[in-house]
């Protein structure tokens, strides 16, 4: 099978993660790359796996009436909007059929008629935060390779090519975050360019420059840089360069990182100018977010997920919530006003530090936040110091719980329980685990991703 020809073929459906799907003559799944729904191709089999075959895409005969131009220059490059080339109400139709697949096929729970995927109003330009990576070895276009005589630059500013981690596809204008995000990763490229600044070489694992951070919020900028090793002079004078150059930005951070992976949870975040933090504001509450806080990627968004978890919850002013996963607090902020008390739990420290200085911004007096692994800190001494819980709300990340916490969640048999889920499929899985106990009252989606494979997915629990 391997490097077959396959002409005329449909393509049918659309994977978890963006891929598009055929099938041949013997009801085998092919995956294929740059198609969408109602494509009809010619492909190539590239690869055989275990119960599928991957395809390449050799020709669109005809294409799908919900195929649109993508807008990006990088899209077929880039790979982070797979579905830029697919309509949005297609979309939005795909990301329901898979959230009620995934119920369907792993909760084991009774499904009921699920609720009308809730879509953004805002499909580009709606992310509050960026994160791009510095390389040595930038992924070179046909274009380029076909200019042989020019003197082209082998440094890239933008995000990782999928399959190739030490390459780094060069971006000049991402449509996720809105101005002036460009402009200042831009200028950051050509100012390094300019100044011969080494870029961080994936390989070797040396260089100078590594990421860079770019978070937005209605009061200002917050622009990270990730050094690899320390060099004064050089990060002083693009640090003052950045300043200069963009007043927009309310929180100038760096820090040194020499270790093998670039994530910040465990480095020493350096404020060169401004605050350590930036403020979103979300209605008539005030956030701070701190470079390592986590926060709902998608602010235009983050009204409209409260709003349905508010309607699942019907809180009653004498009842207790537990907000399990809570990050900087958003949810628990939300709903503060509705109940008597929400304790909530994160593992992130400066989340917490960020969660409890938002409730004393704004003033509320009946939140309450607690710091550790979820599996260790939800138990019977938790329970104890805080009291039962009437409804419980988990947002865990897309890995989902650990069978601990549901272990406990069971023993603390709340009479509600609303899962929020950036994962379906982890959410179902996890779901399987209280069939027993709890039924499945209301499920909705919400596409806090446009033109990503992404869907949050808001369910409602009720004891048995």
């Amino acid at each position: 099978m391997y490097g077959k020809f396959i002409d005329n073929i449909e393509v049918v459906d659309v994977s978890s993660k963006g891929k598009g799907v055929c099938k041949d003559e013997s009801g085998k799944v092919i995956f294929v790359d740059g198609v969408v729904p109602g494509d009809i191709i010619n492909l190539k089999i590239k690869r055989k796996r275990k119960n599928y075959f991957e395809g390449q895409k050799i020709e669109i005969l005809k294409p799908s009436k919900n195929r649109i131009t993508p807008k990006c220059k990088h899209f077929e490059l880039c790979g982070g909007c797979k579905f830029q080339n697919l309509s949005y109400d297609a979309q939005l139709q795909f990301k329901q059929k898979q959230v009620l697949n995934n119920l369907k096929n792993f909760s084991e729970m009774n499904i009921p008629k699920i609720s009308r995927i809730k879509k953004a109003n805002k499909i580009y330009f709606y992310r509050n935060k960026m994160e791009f990576s510095f390389s040595e070895q930038k992924w070179l276009t046909k274009e380029e390779i076909n200019k042989k005589n020019q003197n082209i630059t082998r440094k890239g500013l933008g995000f990782h090519k999928s399959g190739a981690w030490n390459k780094v596809i060069d971006i000049t204008k991402c449509h996720l975050q809105k101005d002036p995000s460009n402009e200042i990763r831009n200028s950051i490229r050509d100012f390094a360019i300019k100044n011969s600044f080494k870029f961080f070489d994936h390989k070797s694992h040396n260089g100078f420059l590594r990421s860079l951070m770019i978070r937005s919020s209605s009061n200002g900028l917050m622009v990270l840089i990730q050094f690899f090793e320390e060099n004064k002079i050089k990060r002083v004078k693009l640090l003052d360069f950045l300043n200069e150059k963009f007043p927009e930005i309310k929180s100038l951070l760096y820090c040194i990182n020499s270790k093998r992976n670039d994530s910040i949870y465990d480095q020493q975040i350096i404020c060169y100018q401004g605050s350590n933090h930036i403020i979103e504001k979300i209605n008539e509450y005030e956030f701070k977010i701190t470079a390592k806080s986590f926060f709902q990627t998608n602010s235009y968004q983050i009204i409209e997920l409260n709003k349905i978890i508010l309607q699942f919850a019907s809180l009653k002013k004498s009842e207790i919530v537990y907000d399990l996963y809570t990050g900087t607090g958003t949810i628990a902020i939300f709903i503060a006003k509705y109940c008597k008390k929400v304790v909530g739990i994160d593992s992130v420290s400066e989340a917490i530090e960020s969660a409890k200085e938002n409730v004393c911004q704004n003033k509320i007096p009946n939140v309450f936040f607690e710091l550790g692994d979820m599996k260790n800190i939800f138990n019977q001494d938790f329970i104890s110091r805080n009291g039962k819980a009437n409804v419980v709300i988990v947002d865990p990340p897309r890995d989902g719980m650990h069978k601990n916490v549901i272990k406990e969640l069971i023993k603390l048999s709340p009479n509600k329980i609303i899962y929020v889920s950036c994962n379906s499929s982890t959410q179902a899985r996890d779901l399987k685990l209280l069939k027993f106990n709890y039924s499945l009252l209301k499920s909705k989606a919400i596409d806090m991703f446009p033109h990503t494979q992404h869907i949050e997915n808001i369910v409602l629990l009720e004891k048995i």
